[in-house]
């Protein structure tokens, strides 16, 4: 007779893929598709799209009726995620603001729960961005995996339909990374449900 406690750590983990650039002609929704394909094809992963373009909060941390309004949409999508891959360009060395501030708006959503990071940019494929968000999640008490998936040159390096021209490279760093965010994933959920992060 199988064991519910296994059944139930094997279950899929809930990600939310956060596209981080709202700036006008951004490139971000073209990874972003070939991302959301890479997740869909997995039996373990049960993606969510939040998209920072969509999400209209203040940068004053004010809560606004229009604030409010904001995160009665965007927090439950947070809140309910088991696991993040956060995709970003690299604006001045470091990652968009609208991205940053989805993250200020929010905490304990972020809490125990493990991170994927995707970068693309010119030469330096938007790593630089990727650097300095785990720092941010590390003070979140979120746990970004090792492994990482950079496009560099990324307006050159996908078709017109979307699509890496050299798919094998980007498939292979993507299911390194995903495999750990699901290791991750289901051993923090685990965790969280024996005993309450911070309790």
């Amino acid at each position: 007779m199988p064991n519910p406690d296994a059944l139930v750590a094997d279950a899929p983990l809930h990600v939310t893929l956060i596209v981080g650039s709202n700036r006008h002609g951004r490139f971000g929704p073209v990874v972003a598709g070939w991302l959301l394909d890479q997740l869909r094809g997995r039996d373990d992963l049960i993606p969510e799209v939040v998209d920072v373009a969509d999400v209209h909060l203040p940068t004053s941390l004010t809560p606004t009726p229009e604030a409010t309004a904001a995160l009665a949409d965007v927090t439950p999508k947070l809140e309910g995620a088991e696991a993040f891959v956060v995709l970003t360009p690299e604006y001045n060395h470091s990652f968009p603001a609208a991205l940053k501030n989805l993250i200020d708006w929010h905490f304990t959503e972020w809490q125990a729960k493990p991170v994927a990071l995707v970068s693309y940019g010119g030469l330096a494929g938007g790593l630089r961005a990727t650097e300095h968000l785990k720092q941010v999640f590390a003070e979140l008490h979120a746990v970004t995996v090792r492994d990482t998936v950079s496009f560099h040159n990324a307006g050159a390096s996908f078709d017109d339909t979307g699509r890496p021209k050299d798919p094998s490279g980007p498939e292979v760093a993507a299911k390194a990374m995903l495999d750990q965010l699901v290791w991750w994933g289901r051993g923090l959920r685990e965790a969280r449900a024996k005993r309450p992060y911070g309790a």
